[in-house]
């Protein structure tokens, strides 16, 4: 597929407050794309059936990017089961269906890399989806994504539809959530040693072991290689999006401290849980098509601290 079958116009972003749609929605304008459609929760709730048909029926969008979702860290994801799943949940299907009856041609999903067993072999393919039971503290989380990605393949082979589903790795950057009741790893850390620096703290309190692997991808990164896909006309299937490399948890906080310019002690606090063990995706499907991501850790991480200054005001 080629640049010139995305009409600008035609493209609608689900989600696109959220960090991950508003990278989306600057790679379209960035690649010429003009102004996406969007819809802020107020003006269209997606767990809403009737108002989610109404608008597809109005707009009729030719592409679609699923970027919306309710998301959070462990601590989120443990104690908020039910509307993990059920927000989700709600949210694909009424969207998905909505498109189907409103003729999109191109739909893509995007999902989470916790969709893969907890103790899956690494680096962790496509193929291993529904090999093994899941990390226990973001099983709901997890069900709703896997029912989207079978949702878009029954979908597929039953209406003839192509719609495509992408699993990222754990992203950070611009528009990321710093709350520290619901975020995730790395913007939590950033938070947090920003405000042991300016109180002067002697040490960075980190969750758990300090063991865990990660791998972490700058979400403009993930922006786009979602663009790419699409401009390549790739219609269904699931595709890992990551950098290919991971590290432990404690070296990420130690990147995060010497960015954001903490010079006290870590102290892991074992009493909480460290979640899966590792997490590193095959890119392989993706290297084959000729994308790499191109924001290394550190600099990610810099990006990132800045953008939380700027939003925060916090000197």
């Amino acid at each position: 597929m080629n640049e010139t079958e995305l009409p600008p116009r035609r493209i609608y972003v689900a989600g696109h407050r959220g960090m991950v749609g508003s990278a989306i929605v600057r790679r379209l304008c960035s690649g010429g794309y003009g102004n996406p459609i969007t819809r802020t929760h107020a003006e269209l709730d997606l767990t809403r059936q009737a108002a989610v048909e109404a608008f597809f029926e109005q707009e009729r969008p030719d592409y679609v990017f699923l970027a919306a979702a309710r998301v959070g860290g462990i601590q989120a994801n443990n104690t908020q089961r039910a509307d993990f799943i059920f927000q989700n949940l709600a949210m694909e299907c009424n969207v998905i269906e909505a498109a189907r009856r409103s003729g999109v041609r191109r739909l893509m999903f995007l999902g989470s890399s916790c969709i893969y067993p907890r103790d899956c072999p690494q680096p962790i393919r496509e193929d291993y989806l529904l090999t093994g039971p899941l990390e226990p503290t973001n099983e709901p989380y997890a069900i709703a994504k896997i029912a989207g990605i079978k949702l878009c393949e029954a979908f597929n082979h039953q209406h003839g539809t192509r719609y495509l589903s992408v699993m990222p790795t754990n992203l950070y950057g611009p528009n990321d959530n710093y709350d520290l009741n619901n975020s995730h790893v790395l913007p939590a850390l950033i938070r947090k040693a920003h405000e042991a620096k300016v109180r002067g703290d002697a040490e960075l309190v980190v969750w758990g072991s300090g063991r865990p692997m990660r791998e972490f991808l700058y979400v403009d990164d993930l922006a786009d290689a979602c663009v790419r896909l699409m401009e390549w006309g790739v219609g269904e299937g699931l595709y890992n999006i990551g950098t290919g490399e991971d590290v432990t948890i404690r070296e990420l906080a130690v990147s995060v401290m010497e960015v954001v310019g903490f010079r006290g002690e870590i102290v892991f606090d074992a009493s909480k849980p460290d979640g899966t063990p590792r997490k590193l995706l095959d890119v392989g499907r993706l290297r084959e098509r000729g994308w790499v991501a191109s924001t290394p850790l550190r600099e990610g991480i810099a990006l990132a601290y800045a953008d939380f200054l700027q939003r925060y005001g916090a000197a």
